[in-house]
This record gives C-alpha cells, sequence and structure tokens, in this order.
C-alpha cells in the first residue's frame, strides 16, 4: 500500500469495499436512529444496534476497542462522544448522538448523528443544524490538492459564525483496515497547512460541537466526555473518501 506523508493510499479494490461497508453501515445508522423514543434506555439502544449490524452480516467495530463494552457510543445532551450505554432513560427533549463504527471483509467504517427526542427546543435545533452543516462544509474540502487543515479551518470557521464552539480534545481521523489510522483531523485551526490531500484517502471526518465553552472532562467511567460547562453537545460524522471527482461520502444513507 502507498503511503502520503503516512497517510495511507487506498487501492480502486480497497475503496469498493469501503464504499460497500459505508452504506451497510448508513442502512443500520438510520434504522437505529428510528428505534429511538422516549422511555429506552441507552443499553437498549445498544442492544438494538447489536441486532442491526450481527443481521448484515459484519462485525460490530467498536465493542471490545481498547475494552468499550458496548457495540455503539450513546451521548446525551452534555455529552460529547464516548458514551457508554447504561440504565439512562432517553426524555423527550433531550438530543442523543449516536457514533456507530462496523467492520467489513477487514475494513472499518464509522458515522456518527445527533438527533431529537421529541420536539426539542428551537437552540437545541440549531446547534444540531449548525454541527451538520459544518460537517458539509468540512467534506467540501477534502479535495485533492487541498491541505488537511482546510479541512479543519472550514469547520471552524462556520462553527463560530453561528456562535458555538468546536470540541479541541477529540478530533477525526484516517481509516480503512484500522479504526484509528493517521492523519488526525482537528476540527479546528488555519488553512492552508498540513498535508495535501490526495486522491485514495479515506477520513472519518467528525466535527463535535458545544453550546457553551469547547472545553470538556471525562468521567469516572473512563470514556464518556462532557461539555465542562453541562451545555449540550452535538456530533456528526462521516467516512469519505478523496476521489478524482472530489470528496466522495460512503456513509451517506
Amino acid at each position: 500500500m502507498k503511503t502520503a506523508n503516512s497517510i495511507s493510499i487506498k487501492t480502486a479494490q480497497e475503496i469498493a469495499i469501503l464504499r460497500d461497508a459505508g452504506k451497510i453501515l448508513a442502512e443500520i445508522s438510520e434504522d437505529l436512529k428510528r428505534s429511538l423514543r422516549e422511555g429506552i434506555t441507552t443499553r437498549e439502544v445498544d442492544q438494538v444496534a447489536e441486532k442491526l449490524i450481527r443481521q448484515r452480516a459484519v462485525v460490530p467495530a467498536f465493542k471490545g476497542y481498547r475494552d468499550f463494552p458496548g457495540c455503539v457510543c450513546i451521548s446525551v445532551n452534555e455529552e460529547v462522544v464516548h458514551g457508554v450505554p447504561s440504565n439512562r432513560l432517553l426524555r423527550a427533549g433531550d438530543i442523543v448522538s449516536l457514533d456507530v463504527g462496523i467492520i467489513h471483509k477487514e475494513y472499518y467504517s464509522d458515522t456518527a448523528l445527533t438527533v431529537g427526542i421529541g420536539t426539542i427546543r428551537d437552540a437545541l435545533k440549531k446547534l444540531l443544524d449548525v454541527t451538520s452543516q459544518s460537517l458539509d462544509k468540512g467534506i467540501e474540502q477534502a479535495r485533492a490538492g487541498n491541505h488537511l487543515s482546510d479541512i479543519s479551518h472550514a469547520i471552524q470557521t462556520f462553527v463560530e459564525a453561528n456562535h458555538f464552539s468546536v470540541v479541541r480534545d477529540f478530533v477525526g481521523h484516517g481509516i480503512g483496515k484500522s479504526l484509528h489510522e493517521d492523519p488526525e483531523i482537528p476540527n479546528f485551526g488555519p488553512a492552508h497547512n498540513g498535508p495535501i490531500l490526495k486522491e485514495g484517502m479515506v477520513f472519518a471526518i467528525e466535527p463535535m460541537v458545544n453550546m457553551g465553552t469547547w472545553q470538556t472532562k471525562i468521567l469516572e467511567d473512563g470514556w464518556t466526555v462532557v461539555t465542562q460547562d453541562g451545555a449540550a453537545s452535538a456530533h456528526f460524522e462521516h467516512t469519505v473518501a478523496i476521489t478524482a471527482k472530489g470528496p466522495e461520502i460512503l456513509t451517506r444513507a
């Protein structure tokens, strides 16, 4: 496998496998989203996720990864990422981030989205919209010839123009035969820095956006990341391939 600046370049055959993996994961993610309702526990959501994953004859990427106990990271309200499935009940007005990964034919795919339970406040709707749109802004910059930080800068600029903050302690990443490959992809920073992007690179781009401060802390479970000020957070992610025709979103439903 060729490399560029230590970033792996996938072959056409590898991209084809990752494309299939992304399609499967998109279907799982959409089905899982539909399972969310008031009164369900996050552990029950995880059980639904495992069933959906096993039904499609793929492997949950997160279960057992560095001893993570669930198939999906489920983060509620002030939880940013890596929420551990538990007996926590989902309630009307909550926002819930689902981060899901699978392994298909030895290749990883990774996606995340945040949804509201029932009717949510207008401020939370804006948070979700801005975070989702910031992902789109970042993906637009995932083009051969651009710098890696052009992705980061596009996300940060859009988020901060909408008066939210970008999490700095957790970042996107390369993806392929490993869940986390080079490079790290921050969601902040100046434009026109870092490696030049090349056709065949595959990234998991994932802005995490907070209503208040960007600062975070990890709870005693060793996994769940929360905002330091208790304000709400949203998370969206796609696995994206850089192609001759521009960015291809592999995990789009």
